[in-house]
């Protein structure tokens, strides 16, 4: 005798709850161990309708160390109001997760929590959870919570490195603003140069595709010129006429360069590097800065004339 098999039949949310507030925030507030079960973390109810300022949170609660939780529910989509109103009431209440129930999840606001989860402190979570209901046959009907966007481990890497870099951002910014002030004392070839976040700032040698770069890296430095035409055939031909002329140039930098043809790539560079440190060596910025600046010179003395003899 075979078993036999029903089908899960969906049930209209307003069928079980018809207000908001009255029913649903009441019978949330009475049963959440169906959230606590959906986001793994013990759920004690501390008070409906708490205030932060003008704004009422629908549930507050605590996890099982104390720290509060913030939860809001909506039997409709979600929208704008709601997630202003639970950052808000996460700031406030000085929580420790934020959970946003929803019948219908948009992309948008799921995308919003994925990047506040980013963004967050590591022990601060925000929760999006879809709720929908079923009923077997005549059975009574069951809600069913889902995590749609939540923390992650992916999610705390992604925002550590986001903060890694943004961090780089700024030392770079400050870098290549004190660079630029010791390089437009002794020269103008970078002074229509404006500091940026990247780990190069390039100034035009003349003639397209070729340029004159100060590179800064966590580690180490250097300043190269750099050839990069849209035509890797182009490169090469300027690169092996330079390199026609190396002891002339390195006679005229006054030591030897390095000379990176890059077969395997496009480009190619002729690099001078610095010995003094790199970007993370912030009390050899000086340092590291006077001889990049010492280098550049003596590079665009010994390269610049050349250009002109080029293919």
């Amino acid at each position: 005798m075979l078993n036999t098999v029903s089908r899960l039949t969906p049930v209209p949310l307003r069928d079980l709850w018809r207000h908001e507030a009255l029913d649903f925030t009441a019978w949330l507030a009475d049963n959440l161990d169906f959230i606590a079960e959906a986001i793994g973390v013990q759920l004690t109810l501390i008070k409906r309708e708490s205030a932060a300022g003008a704004f009422w949170v629908d549930i507050l609660a605590e996890d099982e160390e104390g720290s509060s939780v913030v939860i809001e529910n909506q039997l409709e989509a979600t929208d704008h109001d709601h997630l202003g109103k639970l950052i808000t009431y996460l700031s406030n209440f000085n929580a420790r997760a934020a959970v946003w129930i929803t019948s219908d999840p948009r992309p948008e606001h799921q995308q919003a929590i994925r990047w506040l989860n980013e963004a967050l402190p590591v022990d601060t979570a925000f929760y999006l959870l879809k709720l929908e209901a079923f009923r077997i046959d005549d059975s009574a009907a069951a809600p069913l919570f889902t995590i749609v966007a939540g923390p992650s481990a992916r999610a705390r890497q992604i925002g550590h490195e986001k903060k890694e870099l943004a961090e780089r951002h700024v030392l770079r910014l400050q870098f290549w603003e004190q660079l630029l002030t010791r390089s437009n004392q002794q020269t103008s070839l970078h002074n229509r140069i404006s500091p940026g976040k990247d780990n190069w700032i390039s100034a035009g040698a003349g003639r397209s595709g070729l340029a004159f770069n100060y590179v800064i890296l966590m580690d180490r430095a250097r300043v190269e010129f750099y050839i990069d035409t849209d035509s890797a055939e182009r490169n090469f031909s300027y690169f092996d006429a330079l390199y026609a002329l190396k002891e002339q140039i390195e006679a005229t930098f006054g030591e030897l360069l390095d000379w990176q043809r890059l077969s395997s790539k496009r480009a190619c560079r002729i690099a001078s590097h610095i010995e003094a440190g790199g970007l993370s060596d912030l009390e050899q910025w000086p340092e590291i800065q006077e001889a990049m600046v010492d280098a550049m010179a003596r590079l665009h003395k010994a390269i610049q004339p050349m250009i002109s003899r080029l293919p």
